[in-house]
């Protein structure tokens, strides 16, 4: 006991020593830069053991034909993951971007403290035995998880918390991919942490950091090389614009069947039952089509970098359609149709990984066979390199999944080098985005949220009420009032209160009605009503009664609708709980609003 509070006295005493010797301002740049570091060193470790569990199963395979181990390695990673998740983590770590949202939403930006390794165990199992989904998004939870509690251990409040949160998963962006421009712009738009002078210099350490490192141990080079067929020409433009519709459109195919899919894997709840399902679904696909195997980079690599039909026809090595060059696309739009199967079945069987690579890999698929197919038909005899569209295929893609358009341009022209297209990039990217947003006004990551209410966006208003707690406004009572009390009984609990709104409730505590005291005040002191009246014959029908899980949208809509001053609140099962008074909402509303907006 004693050896426990000296060390905590040491780190109270580093504590006031930091505090004394380095501002906030200076002492979160510094928090920054650790978290820069931290992160770049976990992207390095997942790619590298996703890169080495890959090898070793894969590398014996015979590129003529089909491989029967492709229906094996998927469900044993899905099988492994489950395991390592279920027994070792204990806790759900799928959709990190949505958790990262929730975080900072309706955490405090507190994320949990495994949440620092535990993606990057599980998304190198699952991935480097073929699952069919992405480690950047694992990498981003991990990053962001670094932040926060990086800055719990030193106790900053949650506003801190928050910008440690966005440092993360600038710095995962930036490392896994070394695109620091891509970092910051991903946590501005994803993650919709606002960009002020005071989060600017953090968010940027954090990005240049992360890639400088990334960088000083793999080399100069961009994660996908890139060699431009030919430059921007105006004679292109409409189908730069048809390219943007299109993979608005396999935008949006993507979304809506994730969302169906995940909902049918979540009617179940045996994981057992999942991981036959889902590894069943995985392992048949791959082996029909093994470019769904793993993250899909080289076949990303191949259609950028082929330099014709011989390069373009080795994406079907290892599969049936093997040596059968005529069918290339209908390989590739059977792998288009299908990723979105394969990447749900990946982590709906049990599986860990995120949809940053299927948004890559499906956009490269989709700009090639696009332009494929306008040069087959000479669309207006104007020829489109098929390398060129495939890379301008990923920005249109990422800009529509995750309606992040800015993130789409930079981060694309980041991985690739390919910087002059940047006016493609630019009318592809924002095709994509308008064509997505007519149907979907929320991302995959962040439609769930929206939907209850709880997502952070950069709309101040929405924002304040969104990080908002209905615990902090709600008045819990211990008085309560039954229908058969008489006044008398009413006088006696209201003599020794300080209230002015009493709930009325049956045995049950479920909520039949409310008495005001200005109601009953005018007879309070006539002695010969006490046993005439009873609380039943008193009492009044509250205009509105909220709900324990009604979010401060609701709250606040609900006041305005009612023009109430106070409103009872009840669980699911109409038990009351308290009261909510607007004054509070109003005062609660007013700090938060003075902390976000101070810089």
């Amino acid at each position: 006991m004693k050896a426990e509070q000296t060390e905590l006295t040491i780190f109270e005493r580093l504590l006031l020593w930091r505090r004394k010797h380095f501002s906030e301002r200076t002492f979160i740049l510094m928090l920054s830069f650790m978290v820069g570091i931290l992160t770049a060193c976990a992207a390095l470790i997942l790619k590298e053991l996703i890169h080495k569990i890959q090898y070793f199963l894969t590398n014996q395979f015979d590129a003529t034909g089909s491989n029967w181990l492709y229906l094996v390695y998927p469900v044993i990673g899905i099988f492994l993951t489950g395991l390592f998740v279920r027994y070792v983590v204990k806790d759900d770590i799928s959709h990190g971007v949505t958790k990262i949202l929730f975080a900072i939403a309706q955490k405090q930006s507190k994320i949990k403290g495994h949440n620092t390794w535990s993606s990057v165990l599980a998304s190198a199992i699952t991935i480097g035995f073929g699952g069919s989904v992405g480690a950047e998004a694992p990498i981003v939870l991990t990053g962001s998880a670094i932040g926060s509690n990086l800055g719990s251990v030193f106790r900053m409040n949650s506003k801190t918390l928050m910008l440690l949160v966005g440092c993360g998963a600038a710095g995962a962006v930036s490392g896994i991919f070394k695109a620091p421009i891509a970092g910051l712009v991903f946590t501005l738009e994803v993650l919709m942490i606002d960009l002020t002078m005071a989060s600017l210099l953090p968010l940027l350490i954090s990005c240049v950091t992360a890639a400088g490192l990334t960088f000083a141990v793999s080399g100069m080079g961009t994660v996908f090389e890139f060699h431009m067929q030919d430059a921007f020409r105006v004679d292109r433009i409409p189908a730069y614009i048809l390219l943007g519709v299109f993979c608005g459109l396999v935008s949006l195919y993507f979304t809506r069947t994730m969302n169906s899919l995940e909902d049918v894997f979540r009617k179940y709840s045996n994981p057992y039952m999942k991981l036959l399902i889902g590894g069943s679904i995985l392992s048949i696909l791959i082996y029909l089509l093994p470019s769904l195997y793993g993250e899909g980079y080289e076949l990303i690599a191949l259609l950028m970098n082929g330099n014709g039909p011989e390069d373009w026809n080795s994406a079907m090595e290892n599969s049936l359609f093997y040596g059968h060059g005529d069918l290339l696309l209908l390989y590739l739009a059977l792998v288009l149709l299908f990723k979105v199967f394969a990447s749900t079945a990946t982590n709906g069987g049990g599986g860990c990984g995120g949809i940053f690579a299927p948004s890559l890999f499906l956009g490269c698929i989709s700009g090639f066979i696009f332009s494929r197919l306008w040069n087959i038909n000479s669309l207006m005899n104007v020829y489109v390199p098929e390398k060129n569209f495939a890379m301008l295929g990923m920005c249109g893609l990422m800009s529509g999944v995750m309606h992040a358009p800015l993130t789409g341009i930079f981060l694309i022209a980041e991985l690739t080098g390919g910087y002059q297209l940047f006016m493609p990039l630019m009318i592809v990217s924002v095709c994509s985005y308008l064509t997505i947003i007519a149907f979907e006004p929320h991302s995959i990551y962040s439609m769930r949220l929206a939907k209850k209410g709880q997502l952070l966006t950069h709309h101040k208003d929405r924002a304040i009420l969104t990080l908002m707690s209905l615990d902090t406004v709600i008045d819990k009572y211990d008085e309560y009032l039954t229908p058969q009390m008489n006044l008398g009984e009413l006088v006696r609990i209201i003599s020794s209160s300080k209230r002015d709104v009493f709930p009325v409730v049956d045995k049950s505590n479920v909520l039949i009605g409310i008495i005001y005291l200005d109601d009953v005040r005018h007879i309070m002191f006539r002695q010969e009503l006490y046993h005439r009246f009873t609380v039943g014959e008193l009492m009044q029908e509250y205009p509105a009664r909220l709900s324990i899980n009604d979010s401060m949208d609701v709250v606040v809509a609900t006041f305005d609708k009612t023009n109430a001053w106070t409103l009872p609140v009840v669980d699911d099962d109409g038990v009351f709980v308290g009261f909510i008074r607007k004054s509070k909402v109003f005062t609660n509303y007013r700090q938060l609003l003075a902390d976000l907006s101070d810089d």
